[in-house]
């Protein structure tokens, strides 16, 4: 097998064991290099965030009795992998970009406020593909590192990663969102499935006013499958109870026809 170069990162921090359950699934695949942030950055995106000062901070990290080359850093997700692309990866890309496991699927039009989606997002702008795979979970565990049985989560990623090392994906697919159901098997099926155009989650505040906090209300889950495309991602993850595996592409523009815009736009 070729020697494959294996970046890991997420935006749960260095210490979440969803991280180090994706180390172990593809341990045996590649040389595996994980740099996560120093702390919590769930809901970062792809924002650039992070203080000048702040440099990549070697740590000991261990898993199977093998020590893995890892990194912590203070700042965004999206920027540990910018960064590490610039310095330690210089002369030597990485071959894939994972970030996750995730606490908390990444579903919908929610998913461009994800960490996890933004690392994989700005290594693909520099021509690496990236998987970006998310675990259901209580809400709750958004926050916190809680016992999780990882094995499927586990299992898909090292499906995933092995077919995209083998196979270079078609042009417009940059990054595969994965988003595994708790309740899923390594025999769970797997749909591939388009970005759902509604919202996943949503904010509930009692007696919302103009003196209400941003940290006022809880955060709630909205499926009703009788308006959802039933080729989308919340459709297959909640309705079907599959995987959902999504391609996505850091191209943004938007698939109407230009011809016809242009002529809706009078010119």
């Amino acid at each position: 097998m070729q020697n494959y170069n294996i970046l890991i990162t997420n935006d749960d921090g260095i210490d979440s064991p969803g991280l180090r359950a994706a180390v172990k699934a593809v341990l045996t695949i590649g040389n595996v290099t994980v740099i996560a942030p120093s702390y919590q950055q769930t809901g970062t995106g792809r924002g650039l965030i992070g203080e000048k000062q702040a440099s990549l901070k070697p740590i000991e990290y261990h898993l199977n009795g093998k020590e893995i080359r890892a990194y912590h850093c203070e700042c965004s997700p999206a920027l540990i992998v910018r960064h590490s692309l610039r310095t330690i990866f210089k002369e030597n890309m990485p071959d894939l970009l994972i970030s996750g496991i995730n606490y908390g699927e990444n579903l919908g039009i929610d998913i461009t406020s994800s960490g996890t989606i933004g690392a994989a997002l700005e290594a693909s702008s520099s021509g690496i593909p990236g998987i970006a795979i998310s675990k259901q979970t209580d809400i709750e565990s958004h926050h916190r590192y809680t016992d999780q049985d990882w094995s499927a989560s586990s299992f898909f990623l090292n499906r995933f990663a092995k077919s995209l090392l083998a196979k270079k994906l078609q042009t417009d697919v940059d990054v595969l969102k994965i988003d595994v159901p708790i309740d899923a098997t390594p025999l769970t099926d797997f749909k591939i499935t388009r970005l759902s155009r509604v919202g996943y989650y949503s904010k509930s505040i009692d007696n919302p006013n103009v003196n209400s906090r941003i940290g006022d209300g809880k955060t709630i889950i909205n499926v009703n499958g009788a308006d959802l495309d039933p080729e989308s991602d919340i459709y297959a993850f909640a309705i079907d109870k599959v995987v959902s595996v999504t391609p996505l592409s850091v191209d943004l523009t938007s698939r109407v026809n230009l011809f016809e815009l242009q002529e809706v736009l009078g010119k």
